[in-house]
């Protein structure tokens, strides 16, 4: 009952208005643009560039600063479009010795949806990659078209972390998020050199965006909701988020019950198609210098409706501040060597967020 209650305290507090003009102001000051449906960004060394931009039809393009150029083309073997396509890379930590990356992508086989998660290599000069090279780590059947969750991101132990859609539809009707046989709707965890796979954590709709704090370690993660709530949770290994029993703090199952015990609840929600949200975008927890108030906070935001929020935690106790308004379409976050944070706009720019 007590986890019941807490629930609805986080639902009113978070439900409700977020506080605006607590916190200093920011702008983005554009980066880098041109890039065809972006999705999603990533360094591969402690430089600032070249920064890899990952584009949903299949290519990874490079910007070194001045130009763009391609580093990768795997068009052929992607379907996109919608929630399908090319939707994230990850390199390897020690990508400057072994020129291992990976990506996470859809294609369709015989008439059957799938997810890829596999391994190519760079050229010995890392100056473009080979489209050959590539070695499958892990397949997953989609029983539907949306839902392909879609990153692939390196975590503190060098295991590399997978988040999977619940296969899609609505209201997960194959009940794959709760199926502990199933890898839809899970966090999985990856070795990246004997391919073992491991379900790390459960009961997710769509997890489009996580990441790892680099000062804490702890995993923060957006889970797109489906009428009414969109979500923030940290995550840890071997514990069950609800979905689809829950959406958010909300009982989305009456008929099979809802009793949360178990189960664990988001840090931070709010209501979506509500002021143009329609999916959160998970973000970064700002450890910048160019930033200072901004540090420890983490960064979201909102594809649709174009809100950048920032959710700050005073005790375990969570309050969400909306820091930005933007006619963008906020597909994705990006972390610098030195802790800056980019965002990427669907609509084809880079912006870094900076103090006005």
């Amino acid at each position: 009952m007590r986890a019941w209650l807490l629930a609805f305290g986080l639902l009113a507090a978070c439900n409700g208005p977020v506080r605006v003009g607590a916190l200093p102001a920011l702008r983005l000051e554009r980066l880098a643009e041109g890039f065809q449906l972006p999705v999603h960004a990533a360094f591969a060394g402690a430089g600032g560039v070249p920064l890899f931009v990952v584009e949903q039809a299949g290519r990874v393009r490079i910007w070194d600063g001045r130009t763009v150029r391609t580093f990768l083309d795997l068009s052929a073997r992607v379907e996109s479009g919608g929630e399908k396509g090319l939707l994230s890379l990850a390199f390897h930590p020690q990508y400057a010795s072994n020129r291992r990356f990976f990506v996470n992508y859809t294609r369709r086989e015989g008439g059957q949806l799938r997810s890829f998660v596999s391994e190519f290599r760079a050229s010995a000069d890392l100056d473009a990659a080979d489209a050959g090279s590539e070695r499958v780590l892990l397949v997953v059947d989609q029983p539907f078209d949306n839902h392909n969750g879609g990153l692939v991101l390196f975590g503190p132990d060098g295991s590399l972390y997978v988040g999977m859609g619940d296969g899609g539809s609505a209201d997960d009707p194959l009940d794959n998020a709760q199926n502990p046989t199933s890898r839809l709707g899970k966090m999985l965890r990856v070795h990246p050199d004997t391919a073992a796979v491991e379900v790390w954590a459960s009961g997710f709709r769509n997890p489009w965006r996580f990441s790892f704090d680099r000062a804490t370690g702890r995993m923060f993660l957006g889970d797109v909701g489906q009428d009414r709530r969109e979500e923030i949770d940290v995550v840890e290994q071997g514990r069950n988020y609800g979905w689809a029993v829950m959406e958010g703090s909300l009982c989305n199952k009456p008929e099979v019950g809802c009793n949360p015990a178990g189960l664990t609840l988001p840090i931070a929600e709010y209501a979506t198609h509500v002021d143009g949200t329609c999916s959160v975008t998970g973000g970064y927890v700002y450890r910048g210098n160019r930033i200072p108030w901004l540090v420890g906070r983490y960064v979201f935001g909102d594809y649709c409706g174009g809100q950048v929020w920032a959710l700050a935690d005073s005790g375990g106790r969570w309050s969400t501040e909306l820091l930005l308004r933007t006619d963008l379409r906020v597909a994705s976050f990006a972390e610098q060597p030195d802790g800056e944070l980019l965002l990427v706009d669907h609509g084809g720019g880079v912006y870094r967020l900076v103090n006005r």
